[in-house]
């Protein structure tokens, strides 16, 4: 009998420990879906979010381009949600193309976003986070908003509180 319920208590630990590991692994893999340039641009362009590229085009391996491809869902998903908080016209002006500084948050690897400057999302920034240092921003869910010479460049960890 104790042989018995000794057995039936590690297959519950064990199966308690596959359902953990399972469910880590699903948190670690919806925390870094990818998405195609053209979902990307379709929830964007749902949500009212606009974007721009010097160059007029979408290929990821030029410069002058914006892409959106294999961007994070939840740096789309931050994005929108920042359009929705800060009830701002945003314009994206960068994406994952490449010709921005490398690192493993980086563009390329998905996780930020370029927002072109305005007065509103300039004040909605600046008076809703938390003022870090060197021109950087902290949101509540630890996004981090940085104020370069031309633009918003954010770091989306998470999505902000979809």
């Amino acid at each position: 009998m104790r042989l018995a319920r000794a057995l039936a208590a590690f297959v519950l630990a064990l199966a308690g420990m596959t359902l953990t590991t399972a469910v880590a692994t699903a948190d670690v893999q919806a925390a870094v879906t990818k998405l195609s340039h053209s979902d990307a641009a379709s929830r964007f362009s749902a949500a009212g979010l606009t974007w721009s590229s010097s160059g007029g085009c979408s290929d990821r391996d030029n410069p002058t381009c914006t892409s959106f491809s294999q961007i994070n869902l939840t740096t789309v998903q931050g994005g929108i949600t920042l359009k929705r908080a800060s009830g701002c016209a945003l314009r994206i002006t960068g994406g994952t193309e490449t010709g921005h500084a490398s690192g493993t948050y980086s563009h390329w690897n998905g996780y930020k976003l370029d927002f072109a400057l305005s007065t509103c999302i300039n004040n909605y920034v600046r008076g809703t986070f938390t003022s870090i240092g060197g021109n950087k921003w902290r949101s509540g869910s630890g996004n981090i908003y940085f104020l370069e010479s031309n633009h918003w460049d954010v770091t989306y960890y998470n999505c902000g509180g979809c």
